[in-house]
């Protein structure tokens, strides 16, 4: 049996980092999609397969931990493994690592969903006993998901407009602009001063063209709370938990 997990270098370029040369968080974000659906389409149970059974795989958290969040850092490799499942959930975890060192790691959970009816469907039911997507099985250095916490305050906002630019195949914004939306009100001093440490993403709700975002914040030292809503109806978009530390 081929092996399930996937390796990819990335050669990271300048218009992919800030303004001191560390990879920005969305780009990041497209990578861990990007190899996802690369590895998922190489064993069997991608886009190709599953949207011909109606079908769609959508993201709904991430929790990360980084040794030395990428900076300075031209090339770098990122390795995924599908974890397996249950009932209603897979899980798929990624490494980050330079020649030398480890930089990071990422849990991710995903569900599949019904694209006419919008309904979870069991992933058993969706991938048909794909031999390489097996019960998930709990391992000893599994990382934690850490709950977070609703805003207590609120220390500083924004409103977004969804861009065209911001849509992706799905017909609505792509995940990755969610951190963008989180992280943007923090204003250039913080986010020129600090890099992550560790982060935690709860996907809720999708939005589509046109509809306006409201991104808001709650700062404690070197954690930030964001919760990214609809601006018009009041949804929860997305939730943030984020350690940081200097850069």
């Amino acid at each position: 049996m081929e092996k399930r997990e996937f390796k990819e270098s990335f050669s990271i370029k300048y218009s992919e980092m800030d303004c001191n040369l560390v990879l920005k968080p969305a780009v990041l974000l497209q990578f861990l999609q990007d190899l996802a659906s690369d590895n998922a389409e190489q064993l069997g149970f991608g886009y190709s397969y599953i949207i011909k059974n109606n079908l769609a795989w959508f993201l709904l958290k991430y929790h990360m931990e980084f040794e030395d969040y990428p900076s300075g850092i031209y090339n770098f490799r990122i390795k995924t493994e599908p974890r397996g499942y249950n009932k209603l959930f897979a899980f798929r975890d990624f490494t980050l690592y330079d020649e030398y060192k480890l930089l990071g790691r990422a849990a991710s959970t995903w569900s599949l969903v019904d694209i006419d009816g919008k309904n979870l469907v069991p992933v058993a039911d969706g991938i048909k006993e794909n031999p390489y997507m097996q019960k998930f099985e709990k391992r000893e250095d599994d990382l934690v998901y850490e709950k977070i916490k609703p805003l207590e305050k609120v220390d500083t906002e924004k409103v977004f407009e969804v861009r065209f630019d911001d849509i992706d195949v799905n017909g609505h914004a792509n995940n990755s602009n969610y951190i963008i939306w989180a992280f943007e009100p923090l204003g250039f001093d913080f986010l020129n001063n600090n890099k992550l440490k560790i982060l935690d993403m709860v996907f809720k709700k999708e939005i589509k063209y046109g509809n306006k975002v409201l991104s808001q914040i709650e700062i404690s030292d070197n954690k930030t709370n964001h919760v990214v809503k609809n601006a018009e109806t009041g949804e929860e978009l997305c939730l943030i938990g984020a350690e940081w530390v200097t850069k």
